[in-house]
């Protein structure tokens, strides 16, 4: 079960994080693993690990705001089975306190790049008879988060890009569906705590983990395994979902 064997895997934003999770257990089930990501040096090392590991994998430097940019990479990879948009960025911060800056920042990552990876992938999809997406969404998708206005946002428009998908190219045999994490333990929230709450490391670590109902954050390879599951032939009869992975915070919290 859930094999890839000559299956062509794209991540975006696969140099770290979520996207790097993805990468590895895709690897470790025999695909051939094309790592995308704005930082060469971080895909690179993903490469060498999953080599090193004796599995298959190439990197591209791209980045996803540039539509160009994004043909380009995948015309090089020509068939594509499964690609899982994960590139994206985060904010902090009110309607007021947003500024316009930090929002064309996060609908180019988090909006257009998915758009422009849907726009360049669909078509090669297409031509090969078909293929899966899966997106990287968030509960903030689904329900207010504090000082996350931009973010959320984001997150909206991914949702609905996954349900819009999933409804135009079911006769292609293309399926669509996302993901949506509460809070995932990675280099970013390590970063953010670091940078807001310098002093305070522990303790603001321990408060957003406990914001989860079950009482922690999530693992990276915890979103990866979901991700396989959606994207393996035992998922076929689903698209057109979300599914929370969220430790209980959308129905358990409150």
């Amino acid at each position: 079960m859930f094999t890839f064997e000559n299956k062509n895997i794209v991540i975006t934003g696969s140099g770290s994080g979520i996207g790097k999770a993805v990468a590895l257990l895709f690897a470790k089930q025999f695909a051939i693993v094309h790592v995308v990501d704005i930082n060469k040096k971080d895909a690179d090392n993903v490469v060498n690990e999953i080599e090193t590991a004796g599995g298959k994998a190439f990197s591209y430097e791209c980045n996803v705001t540039n539509q160009q940019n994004v043909i380009d990479a995948f015309k090089k990879i020509n068939r594509i089975d499964v690609l899982v948009n994960s590139a994206g960025v985060s904010h902090v911060g009110k309607a007021h306190t947003t500024s316009e800056t930090d929002l064309d920042r996060l609908y180019n990552v988090n909006i257009k790049g998915v758009y422009n990876c849907l726009f360049a992938a669909i078509p090669l999809m297409q031509q090969h008879g078909g293929g899966v997406i899966i997106n990287i969404c968030s509960i903030a998708a689904l329900v207010g988060l504090q000082d996350r206005f931009a973010y959320s946002m984001t997150k909206g428009a991914v949702y609905s890009m996954t349900m819009s998908v999933a409804r135009d190219y079911l006769a292609d045999n293309i399926r669509c569906n996302s993901v949506s994490p509460a809070r995932v333990h990675t280099p970013f929230v390590d970063g953010f705590i670091a940078k807001n709450y310098a002093g305070k490391e522990e303790e603001m670590f321990e408060k957003l983990s406990k914001s989860q109902p079950i009482g922690r954050m999530a693992k990276p390879e915890e979103i990866a395994a979901l991700v396989l599951y959606l994207s393996s032939d035992e998922a076929a009869f689903i698209t057109g979902t979300d599914y929370p992975i969220d430790g209980g915070f959308l129905k358990l919290n409150g």
